[in-house]
C-alpha cells in the first residue's frame, strides 16, 4: 500500500481517531438534550475535529488513490479540503454565536457531503485492486452516497434559514446526510482503520 510515507498503522489509527470522534460527537449531542446544553459546544468541538481529521485521513490516502486514478484523486482531495473548511465553519458559527445551530447544521452537513464525495471517488478507485476488502469498498461507496445527501441542505444556507419553526420540510430530508456521517462514516473508518492495522 503506498499511504505517502506513512506506515498503514499510522494511517489506520487516523481513521480509528476520525471515527471515535464522530461517535463522541454523538454522544455529546445526545446528553446535550437529556443531561446540560453544555455539551453542544463539546459537539461542535468535535464535528470539527471529524472535518479535520477526515481530511487529513484523505490525504494520507492520496498516494494509494493516485496510483488508481490520477485525476479524480486530485479532485477528490480537494472535496475533502472544501468539505473539512465547510464543517469547521459551521463549528464556528454555532460555538461563536454568529449564527443559531439550525444554520451552522447546514454549513457542517454541506461539508460532511462533500467528504462524503470523496469517500465514494476513493472506495470506486479502489475497486480496481486488492488494497481492501470488497465489503468496506461497497460500504465506503453506500455510507458516501448517503452522506452527499447533506447537499440537500443548501436551499438552507442560501435562505439563511435559522429557525426549526421555519423549516421546510425538503431541508429534513438533509437528516439522511447527518445520520450518515455520525451511525454509518464511524463504522467504515474504524473497519478501514482496523484493515490497515491487520498489514
Amino acid at each position: 500500500m503506498t499511504t505517502n510515507n506513512f506506515s498503514p498503522a499510522t494511517v489506520g489509527w487516523v481513521a480509528i481517531a476520525t471515527g471515535a470522534s464522530s461517535i463522541l460527537a454523538v454522544i455529546c449531542l445526545a446528553l446535550m438534550f437529556t443531561v446540560n446544553q453544555s455539551f453542544g459546544t463539546a459537539n461542535d468541538v468535535l464535528n470539527g475535529i471529524v472535518g479535520i481529521s477526515s481530511v487529513i485521513l484523505a490525504w494520507m490516502l492520496y498516494a494509494e488513490h493516485r496510483a488508481r486514478s490520477p485525476l479524480l484523486s486530485q479532485v477528490a482531495l480537494v472535496l475533502a479540503l472544501l468539505g473539512a473548511i465547510f464543517v469547521v465553519i459551521g463549528s464556528i458559527l454555532v460555538i461563536f454565536k454568529v449564527t443559531g445551530f439550525v444554520l451552522a447544521g447546514f454549513y457542517t452537513s454541506v461539508g460532511n457531503a462533500l467528504i462524503g464525495c470523496w469517500l465514494v471517488a476513493f472506495c470506486y478507485s479502489m475497486q480496481r485492486g486488492d488494497g481492501f476488502p470488497n465489503n468496506l469498498i461497497t460500504l465506503g461507496m453506500v455510507v458516501g452516497v448517503l452522506m452527499a445527501m447533506g447537499f440537500l441542505v443548501i436551499p438552507g444556507i442560501v435562505a439563511g434559514i435559522d429557525s426549526m419553526e421555519s423549516l421546510p420540510w425538503y431541508l429534513t430530508l438533509g437528516v439522511v446526510g447527518f445520520l450518515a456521517t455520525y451511525l454509518l462514516y464511524p463504522v467504515w473508518t474504524i473497519g478501514l482503520g482496523r484493515n490497515l492495522l491487520l498489514k
